[in-house]
């Protein structure tokens, strides 16, 4: 795919998740992500507030079981909005899913989505490598009906995996152009970052990023 290091960076949330992260490796986190023109930086709901110039923040709910329950992961995402996240990724309970309940899916989407209004982005982690087909499709109607903005594929934590192309294309292929798909998850170099484009996705989340838009190979999320 013919894009410059600068087109794709617009597609990366630079992406710091680690358990350990302190408020410096965060500042530094938000400084380099400034310099490299990425869309967005990714942190722990705890590390907010962040002063980030020129990017927005993201940070996550429910992360990164999704074993929490609805009220759980509405309350953690109004407080981070409130912390000014611009962004909140909040995964869903699988196990809902693999019980053959999209309709509790929803309604657990819903009340976070409700606890993130727009304008604030909300994006639904479906974590696709542990999923069939057929669930990854019931999870993105779920969190369309629900009224969320993005798709993503994983937390990049699941033994199962993370991102895959044809989880990108099929996730695409149901939400058509009505959501973003957001890629993330085993994302450690250009080719398979901008396979993830090619295949549909309209966001990366990445760790390594200086080293994927380099060229290079990053050992990180």
């Amino acid at each position: 795919m013919n894009l410059t290091p600068a087109e794709l960076a617009r597609y990366v949330d630079h992406t710091l998740l680690s358990p350990t992260a302190t408020a410096a490796e965060v500042a530094a986190l938000a400084a380099e992500a400034a310099a490299l023109g990425t869309y967005s930086i990714c942190v722990s709901p705890a590390m907010l507030p962040v002063t980030a110039d020129g990017v927005l923040v993201a940070t996550v709910c429910g992360f990164p079981s999704g074993k929490h329950t609805p009220a759980t992961k509405a309350a953690e995402a109004a407080e981070s909005v409130a912390l000014g996240a611009d962004e909140v990724d909040m995964v869903i309970d699988l196990g809902l899913l693999k019980a053959g309940r999209p309709d509790a899916t929803q309604a657990e989407i819903a009340a976070v989505r409700a606890a993130v209004p727009a304008p604030k982005v909300l994006k639904v982690i479906i974590e696709s490598a542990a999923l069939t087909d057929a669930e990854i499709v019931a999870a993105c109607q779920a969190a369309e009906a629900a009224g969320a903005d993005f798709v993503k594929t994983s937390t990049g934590y699941h033994p199962a995996g993370g991102a895959s192309v044809h989880a990108v294309q099929l996730m695409r292929a149901t939400v058509g152009d009505r959501l973003g798909v957001k890629a993330s998850g085993g994302i450690r170099d250009w080719a398979t970052a901008t396979a993830m484009v090619e295949a549909g996705a309209s966001r990366l989340g990445l760790s390594g990023t200086a080293a994927v838009l380099a060229g290079g190979t990053s050992t990180g999320y």
